[in-house]
């Protein structure tokens, strides 16, 4: 399980240290990919296989449904986790989520996510201020 927040710096040849909490969960290879909000997603093998097969079931009829699955699928590259816990990060993802040197790792349960600092930042300020009106929409979820 991941979970809670970590600061750290992407390196001058693109590579990312995975907090050492994560990385027996993680195992040696991962996939990273797009995420919502900008920021990216990095899932075990395990994990991500159950995504695929989520967006397999998808109907390809459906615009949504195929420009998602484009999205997140297209995005994706499996990475090795190096002696040291880092990661490699492509050009086209760190653009993507407008990543500089400073970055947070974020654990979700079942995945992590990168987000620039000051993105992070920004998005848990403004989250955080609407918490209470998110847990009133959610209610109906049981949440």
């Amino acid at each position: 399980m991941f979970i809670g927040e970590y600061s750290y710096i992407i390196d001058h040849k693109k590579r990312l240290s995975i907090p050492s909490k994560f990385r027996k969960s993680l195992g040696k290879k991962a996939i990273v990919t797009r995420g919502l909000d900008n920021c990216l997603v990095v899932y075990s093998l395990n994990e991500w296989q159950k995504v695929t097969k989520k967006l397999e079931s998808l109907p390809s009829s459906k615009i949504d449904a195929r420009g998602f699955s484009r999205i997140i699928l297209s995005g994706a590259v499996d990475v090795n986790l190096d002696k040291l816990g880092r990661i490699l990060i492509p050009d086209y993802l760190k653009k993507y989520a407008g990543l500089k040197k400073e970055v947070m790792v974020i654990g979700l349960s079942n995945k992590i996510e990168i987000w620039d600092e000051k993105n992070w930042k920004d998005y848990r300020q403004k989250t955080e201020k609407e918490i209470g009106d998110m847990a009133s929409r959610l209610e109906e979820l049981g949440i």
